[in-house]
């Protein structure tokens, strides 16, 4: 491939567009794309999981899957819909958003970003794997011991799950190490911490608990494949373990990891609802404050999924006080952005439309939830479909219609275009009405005693008539997302050009062209106040900052060129940056070829040594050769890309 020298540029192929140029990138807003792309494949396969099963369900006595085989989809489909959707799609924003948000030019360590997103792309695929190579896991997304131990799973389906997890645990504590970071240190001149956007406190909240969640996984993991390829017993009741002990550590992860779930999409409502009533968020040191303290409570209720496992009252009525508390902060944040409406010039767009539905979806899931923080009557919903229900209106109704909003809202800075705003409503009501259709019903089920993870059930119960209304309902869903999917393919190709603010936005992504530069800000902004763009377009605080509206036409034209026609990376953005004397970080294949090593040793661990150790001795010599990478070429000339 032909090579290009530009003046303060390090000799780099011509092409910034090509296949190579994404697998060795460390451009925060292409490692976004690809979490946001991969996340979204995702959520395509475990919909299809989710229609599978609800077809089964769909009357009784059928057999359109064998029993194994539905253990295996309702497995996969949580896996799937936790780890490898709502977790990376808020890691997209992640890393699109945050350092336009804060004013900087990249993230605190451009390769360590890029591991996370292939290590997260192995993990994955080593977990989905499984079902070519055997048999996915079957245990639930939860996997209780002694339903792992090897007497009564003798296949490599859990296997598949401790290790993929344990991937894609290294992907989320590489990302969440970075954001810190990034958010720490590298906020514009004048953004205090109460100045930062509300997305940007909750993706600094959600960090934290990634790196303080996930070595409690791990460690459980590290225990469950012990016992399962080298016989130790630490979850073996004939041995002297304790397989109760598997409960208290997984959801001692696993209820800091709802709101490592929730906790991203309540800032992009925060960010949504602001922009499009045209007034501050209400309440804002409220609303963060009251993230903080979701973020710490959410450490002392896990045991309110353990009600029925024989704690004794003591220990039910702490988690139970422990959970009602919870709420508080959450119902603080919900009257807030009620607030933020109330009085304000509402403008109902798609993503103001998905906004206010995730606060609708999600008050019926947080009430749900309240009444599972009352033990007597938890005892009665427990493994039953009224739980089902709760979790879905929580992380579909919830997570999912939030990061839907977000696409829309978003995707105008990403891509230069608009999505369209008929079909993007349309895709609205079908997934609002679908929803409601598919999960509402199973509280009704749950209350008359359908048991959750059945494969089937007899005609004679009686619940023929609400299964089928559900299955109906995901069917609904299906509909709203090919919308979505027909609206973003058609306005990428032919969508009207957004410019740099199409919404009239307050945050400082705004003030740049969209696509966003290679370089992001061609000067630092300064930040004088909370909504320091919204204000300074209005000459209410200071001067307009580079590239906004008022001081380039509307941002139609700047001296990056016209928006939305330049390939995000192009040539003439190194170029520019080169003009600019801005250091941008080179590309780097090391990252991809340790995660390769990683995911080569976890094939290793189940099928042979020999892979192991060269999975490893690949991870370790990349490592090696990341920490020798330079920086700069020998002349001290910033690097191309």
């Amino acid at each position: 491939m032909a090579a290009l020298t530009v003046p303060g540029v390090l000799r780099r192929p011509a092409s910034y567009t090509g296949l190579w140029s994404w697998v060795t990138t460390v451009d925060h807003k292409r490692i976004g794309v690809l979490y946001g792309v991969t996340a979204f494949i995702y959520l395509l396969l475990g919909g299809t999981e989710a229609f599978l099963m609800r077809l089964q369900l769909a009357r009784p006595d059928q057999s359109l899957v064998s029993p194994e085989a539905f253990n295996q989809l309702f497995t996969m489909h949580g896996t799937t819909m936790v780890f490898l959707v709502v977790m990376p799609l808020g890691a997209a924003f992640f890393n699109f958003m945050i350092p336009l948000m804060i004013g900087a030019r990249d993230v605190a360590f451009p390769r360590l970003n890029a591991f996370s997103y292939w290590c997260f792309l192995g993990g994955s695929l080593l977990l989905n794997s499984s079902w070519f190579l055997g048999g996915a896991p079957n245990a639930g997304w939860f996997s209780y011991a002694n339903l792992t131990s090897k007497a009564f799973n003798p296949g490599h389906g859990i296997d598949f799950w401790i290790l993929g997890l344990m991937v894609l645990g290294v992907a989320s504590m590489a990302a969440a190490f970075n954001f810190i970071v990034t958010i720490v240190n590298m906020r514009a001149p004048g953004m205090t911490l109460m100045r930062m956007p509300v997305f940007v406190w909750m993706t600094l909240v959600t960090s934290f608990l990634m790196i303080l969640a996930f070595p409690v996984i791990t460690v459980a993991l590290i225990e469950l494949m012990f016992d399962r390829m080298f016989g130790t017993n630490f979850f073996n009741p004939a041995a002297g373990g304790q397989p109760i002990l598997w409960q208290h550590l997984f959801w001692l992860f696993g209820h800091p990891e709802v709101y490592i779930l929730i906790l991203p999409a309540m800032g992009i409502v925060s960010e949504i609802l602001p922009t499009f009533s045209g007034k501050p968020l209400f309440g804002y040191p409220v609303v963060v404050f009251s993230g903080i303290a979701i973020g710490f409570l959410g450490w002392a209720v896990w045991s309110h999924h353990m009600f029925t496992v024989g704690l004794g009252p003591v220990a039910n009525s702490v988690f139970a006080l422990t959970t009602m508390t919870i709420a508080v902060p959450t119902g603080v944040k919900i009257f807030n952005w009620i607030g933020t409406l109330w009085g304000g010039s509402v403008r109902l767009t798609t993503p103001m439309l998905f906004a206010i539905g995730f606060i609708a979806m999600f008050i019926i899931g947080g009430l749900s939830g309240v009444m599972h923080a009352a033990a007597p009557s938890d005892a009665q919903q427990q493994d039953t479909y009224f739980v089902v229900a709760h979790i879905h209106y929580v992380l579909f109704g919830g997570a999912i219609f939030a990061l839907f909003g977000g696409i829309y809202y978003w995707f105008p800075k990403v891509t230069g275009h608009l999505l369209g705003e008929g079909l993007g409503k349309l895709n609205f009501w079908l997934m609002i009405i679908g929803m409601n259709t598919a999960f509402f019903p199973m509280h009704f089920l749950g209350l008359d005693g359908m048991p959750r993870r059945i494969y089937t059930y007899s005609g004679e119960m009686g619940w023929g008539l609400w299964n089928f209304v559900s299955t109906v309902g995901v069917g609904i869903v299906i509909l709203g997302v090919l919308v979505f999917l027909w609206n973003f393919f058609s306005s990428l190709r032919r969508g009207r050009p957004s410019g740099g603010d199409p919404w009239d936005g307050r945050t400082l992504e705004w003030s740049m062209p969209s696509p966003p530069p290679l370089y992001n800000f061609a000067a630092i902004p300064r930040v004088n106040s909370r909504d320091a763009y919204w204000e300074q377009k209005r000459g209410e605080v200071g001067d307009p900052p580079t590239n906004s509206p008022r001081s380039n036409s509307h941002n139609e034209h700047s001296s990056n060129g016209p928006i939305g026609r330049r390939p995000q990376g192009s040539y003439s953005d190194v170029a520019e940056a080169a003009r600019l004397s801005i250091h941008l970080p080179g590309l780097s294949y090391f990252p991809i070829l340790v995660a390769i090593g990683l995911t080569l040793a976890g094939f290793g661990l189940i099928y042979n040594l020999g892979l192991l150790f060269a999975g490893a001795a690949l991870a370790v010599l990349s490592i090696y050769g990341w920490a020798l990478e330079p920086v700069s070429d020998p002349a001290g000339h910033p690097l191309g890309h």
